[in-house]
């Protein structure tokens, strides 16, 4: 009985087990209220954890029931009750872990909602109606891009750009001027200027020298400027080889020689204020070789000699004595009271001022090296004299003037009208179109000369002469007489400074006044400025005459060139270029003329050559007629108006002066003439010299020889002697052919 009522209990339990069991998962599952009030209520994990606890303890329970009951175990199979709670057990966890992660979704998203919404009033902005009520959507986070740095505005210059793909990436812009392009094109220009500076020597100076002017350095002179003094600064030693090369630069170019000893004399005054010995030893010892090349002028180099020995300390003394061995010899040669009154002033140093041992045996090494002349430090090293004398420009700047540096680019108001103008002649069809445009731009008058010189550059600048150019100016001439005039300057201006310009730019210049000159755009008379002589003209100047020449005859032939040149309203203009003054210049003409094959244009310049001894001989002749006439005028004046007394002390006198008369006549040299109005003699020593005497007549000096011009412009006070001698005879061996005397 009591066996049953356990077994009964027992069973009892079990169903009710399996009944719960299985009701409970269906009820949750089925009950949209049970499901809604577990997603809004979720158990805490103290409840969860208490649940499992009992679950655990029923189940030790129940396994202990079993084990003293195993008629139970074998009619109630607990394997198939145990599969099938732990499926529930399984499902409950996979409905938990569901469920908190739609949790931790929502929390996420409201967060991010409340996060955008901060971020908007922060900017001022209120969340349109769609954020706020719609269903939020998660947005993809965007990667801000990184803005793209051009490298070639950085400050180190950016990364290295081969030469190939700098040229390819300048073909791919289309507008030159744009920024990019004008940018590329820079940097362009810097690292060649840089690169051909730092490998000068004196080997390769002149190819290097030539590389230089094929770049744009009157654009890039602030460029070349700092390579220079970088390069110097760098590598003193080498300050004889870049001073060759500013010294050759200067003579092309004085603008940026003159920019380079600017900034020179500015770094020597910053040096010396900042006490900085080493950048005052650098800037004196490349400004003492820019002495040396007859770039700067010696009163700069007294100046600072100057100023390091007016208060003078070790480092001063050493800067001087640094910059004395360097510039001494030349000073010797130049400035020889100079040189003298800075020695006197070391020698004071030495012997008063308080300086260390070390620099008084400076002072000491630098007498004996003056008294040794300076051996071993020659004005100009060898191979580097490249600069002809009369090439030179010599710039005088003293210290403490105010200098502007130019190391900023600042905009002038004609760099901007000059590169639209290059812009307008580039882009136009023909001269007219382009002479319309130019015109159309309404630019003031004082640029008149700017754009003359533009067009003048322009045609320079072509590989070869382009008549455009040529058109393009004629066709301003003709509008105003203004641009006629800037022309006729221009042509001055080349003229003089011809040997600047290579001989590509030299030809096409010289073919443009040529055009100019056969269409009248400019007057004839700018051939004025043309001296031809063996003295005053250059290899650069004969080849600019002969282009010039050769064009006309070209454009005009030989017969009308000949005719126009023979005009005689035009003769003064042209007695430069057929000179008569003298045997010498125009044998000249005659050979240049000839040599180029325009030996038509000098009949007239033979005629007078072949003529000049016989003109000699007249005008001897007539100048001593005139003498004897106007003494015996003089004589007969002074006898008519003299007194008793006066006639009495001119009788007593006329032995005398009879006897002079008669020895000079028989001498065959005349009588002193006095000049009473200033007369002109043109000489000619095509078959003889003279000897000109040239004395005062206040005084009892002897003659002395001196050189005299020719033609020869005599005043009232002047007194000359001529002797005209045999060619290649002297005084000494034959007798003169002609003596006069006035």
């Amino acid at each position: 009985m009591k066996s049953r009522v356990a077994h009964i209990r027992h069973g009892l339990g079990d169903d009710s087990r399996d009944q719960r069991g299985s009701s409970s998962p269906e009820k949750r599952d089925g009950d949209p209220r049970s499901r809604s009030r577990s997603r809004s209520r979720p158990r805490s994990f103290h409840s969860r954890e208490r649940e499992r606890s009992e679950d655990r303890d029923r189940w030790y329970q129940r396994g202990r029931r079993g084990t003293d009951r195993n008629s139970d175990r074998e009619r109630y199979p607990s394997r198939d009750w145990d599969r099938e709670r732990y499926r529930d057990r399984e499902r409950d966890r996979e409905r938990y872990e569901r469920r908190s992660s739609r949790d931790r979704e929502r929390s996420r998203r409201e967060r991010s909602s409340r996060e955008r919404e901060v971020e908007s009033r922060r900017r001022g902005r209120s969340p349109s109606p769609a954020q706020l009520d719609g269903p939020p959507t998660e947005e993809p986070a965007v990667k801000k891009k990184k803005e793209e740095l051009d490298p070639i505005l950085t400050r180190t210059g950016g990364a290295y750009i081969p030469p190939a793909r700098l040229r390819m990436m300048q073909a791919q812009i289309t507008d030159k001027a744009s920024l990019a392009y004008q940018r590329m094109s820079w940097e362009a220009l810097k690292k060649s200027i840089n690169g051909l500076i730092n490998k000068v020597n004196v080997s390769n100076i002149a190819n290097i020298i030539h590389e230089l002017l094929q770049e744009n350095i009157v654009r890039g002179r602030g460029l070349l400027a700092r390579s220079i003094l970088q390069a110097q600064g760098a590598s003193p030693i080498f300050t004889h080889v870049y001073a060759a090369v500013v010294a050759i630069i200067n003579s092309k170019f004085p603008q940026i020689g003159e920019l380079i000893l600017k900034r020179l004399i500015l770094n020597f005054r910053k040096g010396y204020r900042r006490n900085d010995k080493q950048q005052c030893l650098t800037a004196s010892k490349f400004v003492a070789h820019l002495i040396n090349q007859n770039v700067a002028h010696e009163v700069l180099c007294l100046e600072m000699l100057t100023l390091l020995l007016e208060r003078p300390t070790d480092d001063s003394v050493e800067v001087a004595i640094s910059f004395l061995k360097e510039c001494g010899l030349k000073l010797t040669e130049v400035s020889p009271r100079g040189i003298n009154a800075i020695f006197e002033r070391l020698r004071n140093v030495l012997h008063e001022s308080e300086i260390d041992k070390r620099v008084q045996y400076m002072i000491e090494v630098m007498f004996a090296i003056r008294k040794d002349g300076f051996k071993d430090h020659p004005v100009i090293s060898e191979g580097l004299d490249l600069v002809e004398e009369d090439d030179q420009f010599t710039h005088m700047l003293p210290l403490e003037d105010d200098y502007n540096p130019e190391d900023v680019l600042s905009k002038t108001e004609v760099e901007g009208p000059v590169i639209t103008w290059c812009v307008v002649c580039i882009n136009s069809l023909d001269f007219e179109e382009c002479a319309h445009k130019l015109i159309k731009m309404d630019f003031p008058e004082s640029q008149t000369k700017e754009l003359c010189n533009m067009i003048l550059d322009c045609c320079a600048q072509q590989r070869t002469y382009e008549k455009f150019f040529g058109l393009l100016a004629g066709r301003f001439c003709l509008l105003k007489k203004e641009y006629m005039e800037s022309f006729e300057a221009i042509f001055q201006e080349q003229y003089e400074t011809i040997h600047r310009l290579e001989t590509n730019k030299l030809r096409n210049v010289a073919r443009m006044f040529a055009h100019l000159l056969y269409t009248d755009s400019i007057p004839w008379s700018v051939l004025e400025c043309i001296k031809m002589s063996e003295d005053t003209t250059t290899s650069s100047s004969r080849i600019f005459v002969k282009i010039l020449f050769q064009e006309l005859c070209a454009y005009m032939g030989l017969p009308k060139l000949n005719e126009r040149l023979k005009d005689l309203t035009l003769q003064p203009f042209f007695e430069g270029l057929f000179p008569r003054d003298n045997p010498r210049n125009t044998r000249f003409a005659i050979n240049f003329f000839t040599s180029i094959g325009l030996g038509g244009l000098t009949d007239e310049l033979r005629e007078h050559l072949k003529n000049a001894p016989k003109m000699i001989m007249t005008q001897t002749q007539e100048v001593d007629s005139s003498d004897s006439d106007s003494s015996s005028s003089d004589s007969t004046s002074s006898d008519s108006s003299s007194d008793s007394d006066s006639s009495n002390d001119s009788s007593s006198e006329s032995p005398s002066e009879s006897s002079s008369d008669s020895s000079s006549s028989s001498s065959g040299i005349p009588r002193p003439h006095t000049i009473t109005q200033p007369i002109t003699l043109e000489l000619a020593s095509c078959h003889c010299f003279c000897q000109l005497f040239l004395f005062d007549t206040r005084s009892s000096a002897e003659p002395s020889k001196k050189p005299l011009p020719n033609p020869l412009r005599l005043c009232c006070s002047d007194t000359m002697i001529f002797e005209f001698l045999p060619r290649g005879k002297t005084s000494s061996s034959c007798k003169p052919l002609i003596h006069c005397k006035f």
